[in-house]
């Protein structure tokens, strides 16, 4: 059983940077898939960045690319999401998942059927 937990979310000024942090609790080890995805009112939940930590693979979304940074701590177990120049359509709810099931094959992924663990997100609002 795999147990995740968001932190770090918060307001911010466009153009600003917040760091969100995921604490990963039970096994997941270098053949587990990571990710970050947002909801945004009225949307469907999107993958953001995912990476797998058995070789540093990672992906983004378009949208995201150039801006933010999926990277892994696993000394502290602990996924970050590391966001810059924000804009106010970043502003969503986010979402730390994991998988075990897939191991490299299907990893990394910005698709929501390869998660099996999801955390309860945080918010992140992006005035202008």
């Amino acid at each position: 059983q795999v147990q995740l937990v968001e932190s770090g979310g918060g307001s911010v000024q466009a153009g600003g940077s917040l760091r969100l942090s995921c604490a990963v609790a039970g096994y997941t080890g270098s053949s587990s898939c990571m990710g970050w995805f947002r909801q945004a009112p009225g949307k469907e939940r999107e993958g953001v960045a995912s990476f797998f930590p058995g070789d540093g693979s990672t992906d983004y979304a378009d949208s995201v690319k150039g801006r933010f940074t999926i990277s892994q701590d696993s000394a502290k177990n602990r996924l970050y999401l590391q966001m810059n120049s924000l804009k106010p359509e970043d502003t969503a709810a986010y979402y730390c998942a994991a998988d075990t099931r897939y191991g490299r094959w299907l990893c990394p992924s910005l698709s929501m059927a390869h998660y099996y663990y999801w955390g309860q997100g945080t918010q992140v609002t992006v005035s202008s």
